[in-house]
């Protein structure tokens, strides 16, 4: 990897319905920007049910992993599992957790945008915070503007609402970008600031 490759790193970033309804798309846009982030493309969509599952078409591991951090929150909070969602199977609940994804990002309009910039992928997820409002630090987008909790949407049967979705690695960030951005809705421009801060 070039000194380049670093630069120009993207990522994807959505911000959910609730993001977009509560009218904080400005705010964290220019959270990004002002991180040192450049939006290389954007556009705000509301996602058919088939697009958003398509977003979410994770392995089976990843459906595990979404089943396990239930799990791990009921217990953290000395709840049965199995008597609100009928089973303590990690595949189960995460193929559930996955359904509400879906209806929740099909619910309304959303920004998708692919940000650029050095470590983008690292430097979007340190931003956002824990994938669950109510852990993340103060300071992240997460902290400062959600609370909702993983506990509360499973015993509503409900997505946890978290406002964004960022990429998790440069494999998963490329396979995001290409699924809701064609390559020619991407531009490539210098930011007037570049020179001062890399």
């Amino acid at each position: 990897m070039d000194a380049e490759a670093i630069r120009r790193e993207q990522t994807l970033v959505l911000l959910k319905p609730d993001a977009v309804a509560r009218g904080l798309t400005g705010t964290l846009l220019e959270r990004f920007e002002q991180a040192g982030l450049k939006i290389v493309a954007l556009k705000m969509v509301h996602p058919t049910k088939e697009k958003a599952a398509g977003h979410y078409d994770g392995p089976d591991e990843w459906i595990r992993g979404m089943g396990q951090k239930t799990l791990d929150s009921f217990a953290e909070f000395d709840m049965d599992v199995e008597t609100v969602l009928g089973t303590t199977d990690t595949y189960t609940i995460g193929t559930m957790v996955r359904g509400w994804l879906v209806d929740y990002i099909a619910s309304g309009p959303i920004i998708a945008m692919v940000l650029e910039g050095v470590h983008a992928i690292t430097a979007v997820r340190r931003m956002v915070g824990f994938t669950i409002p109510a852990r993340a630090e103060p300071g992240t987008i997460r902290g400062d503007y959600s609370i909702d909790s993983n506990t509360l949407s499973s015993l509503e049967k409900r997505s946890t609402k978290n406002m964004i979705h960022a990429s998790g690695d440069t494999e998963e960030a490329a396979q995001e970008i290409a699924y809701w951005f064609k390559p020619d809705e991407t531009v490539s421009y210098q930011r007037a600031d570049e020179i001062v801060m890399f």
